[in-house]
């Protein structure tokens, strides 16, 4: 787990995009052995990729400038991205005798946070890579800017995933944030500005992952694990395995969500003085798949939003901030309101404070630190639903719930959420969508200020359906 901030912290930097050609030949060298030692990936397929090759030839003839907005189900997706890029669109491009100019790349936005967590070294070589920081939980002008000017004037196309965060769903695709759709609107401007004449699109891409292999015996050995973890009881958890096959993995399964609801509802009502707003469903009540387990998923579907917004009002009342807008939204403002805890922008010289101001400072950065915890554990769940794995029980389902449960115990033990168990190998299949043009939308954009948000609405409504579209069930 990334190590506990206990003392509060100089102001966190912009980290200016700085593309280094020697070290992105380097690691496109080395993707391929990263993939197999550093994931699960076994192989890498991609559809349309000619759309890609396409709109690559038109960008480096300086007809179009465009953005790959990608989904985001798992932290692998960059990879998948860095591969469909350095290997297939080349391949295929070749296929078609078409010759690109190398290298076959894209400038792209990531979480200013990542290199928290994963370490400087990581904000190092995204910066190398040609990436751009973005604040997530503010109007972050300078990362901002720096996306504008690369999506407008880079030397290469631009990446960003429009959900904003992983989700740990193959088959949802989480609400999108507008960033995306805003940015296509500011590239147009900005090229109208210059006097230059190019067409700017937005191109969804899909990604998913599938299991080579049913990895069903690891799945029932990490319930079985999360079981013995989460405290219950051996009897219960023997007359749950005697039964065999998919309905009594599925019953194992809602009796652990249940079990952990009913703990952290607890915990909340308890030492955090909040209210549980619903009945605890019984068990009991699980007695077919047919009947009963779908009303009993909603109930739970929605007991759990109730105390995924409970555990965000710890968060948001420690820190004076109201509840708006969608589940995502509230994590980016509490996390952001961490960071202004944490990451004093209002001290010049920490070594100048005194020893007391210097302990006090200490202080409010380590229970900051303890109050965003909340928020990660909501993170994990933003887009769990009642009846996911009910609706159609695929291994990929299962592992997906499953190993949020995992996240979510991880957490609550103090362990790292980020070294995932594997369950098996996978394959990744990365969908190529249709170009959404936004320079044909501009007219009616620039038309308003009302009608330039409603543009923006439209655009990243028309993106998510067609994100939406791509996902193969």
């Amino acid at each position: 787990m990334p190590d506990p901030i206990v003392q509060v912290q100089p102001p966190l930097e912009f980290i200016p995009p700085a593309l280094n050609p020697v070290i992105l030949r380097a690691t496109q060298l080395l993707l391929p052995a990263w993939l197999r030692s550093k994931t699960a990936i076994t192989h890498i397929q991609a559809d349309n990729v000619e759309v890609l090759v396409d709109l690559y030839q038109q960008f480096q003839a300086g007809k179009i400038r465009f953005l790959m907005a990608f989904r985001h189900p798992s932290i692998d997706d960059p990879l998948c991205m860095a591969y469909l890029l350095s290997r297939i669109v080349p391949q295929v491009a070749r296929q078609q005798k078409i010759a690109l100019q190398k290298p076959i790349h894209s400038h792209f936005i990531y979480d200013r946070g990542i290199p928290l967590w994963a370490g400087k070294r990581q904000g190092w070589l995204y910066s190398r890579l040609g990436g751009s920081p973005i604040h997530r939980g503010k109007v972050d002008r300078i990362g901002l800017r720096s996306a504008r000017n690369l999506f407008a004037n880079g030397d290469l196309p631009f990446a960003a995933a429009p959900e904003g965060a992983t989700n740990g769903h193959n088959e949802i695709v989480s609400p999108l944030e507008p960033g995306v759709a805003q940015l296509g609107f500011w590239c147009v401007e900005d090229l109208l500005k210059a006097g230059r004449c190019e067409q700017v699109f937005i191109v969804p891409i899909g990604i998913q992952y599938r299991y080579v292999e049913p990895p069903w015996k690891a799945l029932e050995k990490l319930l079985t694990q999360l079981e013995a973890d989460s405290g219950l009881e051996e009897e219960a958890r023997g007359k749950r395995r005697e039964a065999r096959g998919e309905e009594s993995l599925y019953r194992r399964l809602y009796c652990l969500g249940e079990h952990l609801l009913s703990l952290m509802e607890e915990f909340y009502t308890r030492f955090y003085h909040q209210p549980t707003a619903s009945t605890k469903v019984s068990t009991v009540a699980i007695d077919t798949l047919e009947s009963k387990l779908p009303r009993s998923s909603q109930e739970f579907a929605t007991r759990l939003q109730a105390l995924l917004d409970r555990a965000l009002q710890v968060a948001e009342q420690y820190f004076g901030i109201l509840p708006k807008g969608n589940l995502s939204d509230r994590c980016r403002r509490v996390e952001q309101a961490g960071w202004d805890y944490i990451y004093r922008e209002d001290i010049k010289d920490i070594e100048a404070l005194s020893p007391l101001e210097r302990g006090l400072s200490d202080r409010i950065a380590e229970e900051a630190n303890l109050r965003m915890w909340h928020m990660r554990l909501v993170e994990s769940f933003v887009a769990v639903t009642g009846d996911y794995v009910l609706e159609n029980p695929t291994v990929e389902r299962f592992a997906e719930t499953t190993l949020l449960m995992w996240d979510m115990i991880a957490r609550i033990k103090g362990g790292n959420p980020f070294h995932r168990p594997r369950l098996g190998k996978q394959w990744v299949q990365i969908t190529v969508g249709e170009p959404i043009s936004v320079s044909d939308r501009w007219d009616t954009y620039q038309a308003s200020r009302r009608s330039g948000k409603q543009a923006v609405t439209d655009l990243t409504h028309d993106l998510q359906t067609a994100l939406e579209a791509m996902i193969h069930k």
